[in-house]
């Protein structure tokens, strides 16, 4: 395994763990508009290592995991490493735009990060199936599409505490980096590249008719 996607999910399970026992430290470091807004940047990148519970963490990772490697293969170790923290960054400047004048807004997870690991292994490798629960075959980017599809929901509910709002933000800077890095995807998989812009679009298009 790849020694930065090695250290990425211990710091991400570290810094957690930390996070589940004390509730002070969870607060200092979550994404908080107020916060940031009177300060605080550094919650923009330091919510990106902190998650809800066990669960959240764990599908975090494990969606790194198994996505990660292919970024590696064909991007290599430092391409991939800029993906994920430029996508850290993208998913919390577009939460921030969005959620600028709720100062009571909050947020966590690594959510943004891994969505641009997704979406960039989707681009780079569009053929790959995935088995959901270890048994049901699903191409990766019906898997993409149907986990951006399922954070419009989340951001809609409003329920959880998690940085929905981030994914699409961690989307858009995987995608337009792994692009960026490799131009040739476009003429190489242009179905791929038009079906992954569809949730993006989608998105923006609820929160200019106000549904988000």
């Amino acid at each position: 395994m790849n020694t930065f996607l090695i250290a990425i999910i211990i710091a991400n399970v570290l810094f957690s763990y930390k996070g589940f026992k004390d509730y002070s430290f969870f607060r200092k470091y979550e994404f908080h508009i107020g916060s940031i807004r009177s300060g605080e940047q550094i919650r923009m990148f330091t919510s990106g290592f902190l998650h809800a519970d066990i669960g959240h963490l764990a599908f975090n990772m494990i969606t790194l995991y198994f996505f990660a490697p292919v970024v590696v293969a064909y991007l290599g170790s430092w391409v991939f490493l800029i993906i994920y923290f430029a996508s850290l960054i993208f998913g919390s400047l577009l939460t921030f735009i969005l959620h600028k004048n709720d100062y009571n807004y909050r947020a966590i997870g690594a959510s943004g990060a891994v969505t641009g690991i997704l979406y960039s292994s989707i681009l780079l490798q569009p053929d790959m199936m995935l088995g959901i629960f270890f048994i049901i075959p699903m191409p990766a980017y019906v898997f993409g599409i149907l986990y951006l599809l399922y954070s419009i929901y989340g951001m809609k509910a409003k329920n959880d505490g998690i940085g929905h709002t981030a994914h699409f933000g961690g989307a858009i800077g995987g995608y337009l980096i792994t692009l960026l890095v490799y131009p040739d995807l476009i003429f190489l998989h242009p179905l791929m590249v038009s079906l992954l812009t569809i949730p993006i679009i989608l998105l923006f298009v609820l929160i200019k008719q106000k549904k988000i």
